[in-house]
């Protein structure tokens, strides 16, 4: 499987053989969506929290004679079973809602999501993005460009441009561009590249990826 190679002038110059271990890979649909759903569980934080019958303000004076009145014996009216009481078993905020995946299967949940964007020619390469002038105007031109030449690029709406690692020159470029994610291999994760419509990898992450 091939993907097409640009330089920053939106000019196709070859074509990159993409490593079958990573972009030709065949794993069921399952393991992506439980990919997200680790991910996404993850990044839960507890924020539910109840107050216990110790920790509501009132009086801790007992409600009535422990016998002679006929009403079933109780302490005080912070207790749950009154109104304005504590809660009883409710969140108190420590609550773990994350889970594991171990290294292999997360590998392998990537390799699925990306080998379903080579199949769907929607994966194009940049040879050398260290030389693009870091201004908005020059990344709108260059994505501009690129959609020309990419009749598949023309119709995303959301793009994921991908590098080894933080590239000043991009982040300048595209940072303000909505419609662009920008992502690096470090970070890389099913849960991100799911919500793109196409990815433009720089040839360094590509070659780094294998």
């Amino acid at each position: 499987m091939k993907s097409e190679i640009y330089n920053i002038d939106a000019k196709k110059i070859g074509d990159l053989t993409l490593a079958k271990s990573v972009f030709d890979t065949q794993y069921p649909s399952s393991l992506i969506s439980q990919a997200i759903r680790v991910y996404l569980f993850n990044q839960r934080s507890s924020f539910a929290k109840t107050k216990t019958r110790s920790e509501v303000a009132g009086t801790r004076k007992k409600v009535w004679p422990q016998k002679g009145t006929g009403n079933a014996r109780h302490g005080n009216r912070t207790a749950p079973i009154f109104k304005g009481g504590g809660i009883a078993l409710g969140p108190d905020g420590s609550q773990n809602y994350s889970l594991k995946m171990n290294k292999k299967m997360k590998k392998q949940a990537l390799s699925a999501v990306l080998t379903k964007f080579a199949q769907d020619k929607k994966i194009l390469i940049i040879d050398d993005f260290s030389k693009l002038e870091p201004k908005t105007k020059v990344g709108t031109k260059l994505i501009t460009g690129l959609k020309e030449s990419d009749s598949v690029l023309s119709k995303s709406k959301k793009i994921g441009v991908i590098t080894d690692k933080t590239v000043v020159p991009v982040k300048r470029a595209f940072g303000n561009i909505k419609s662009i994610s920008l992502l690096t291999l470090d970070s890389l994760n099913v849960y991100d590249l799911s919500k793109q419509n196409y990815l433009i990898f720089s040839q360094q992450a590509i070659e780094k990826l294998k």
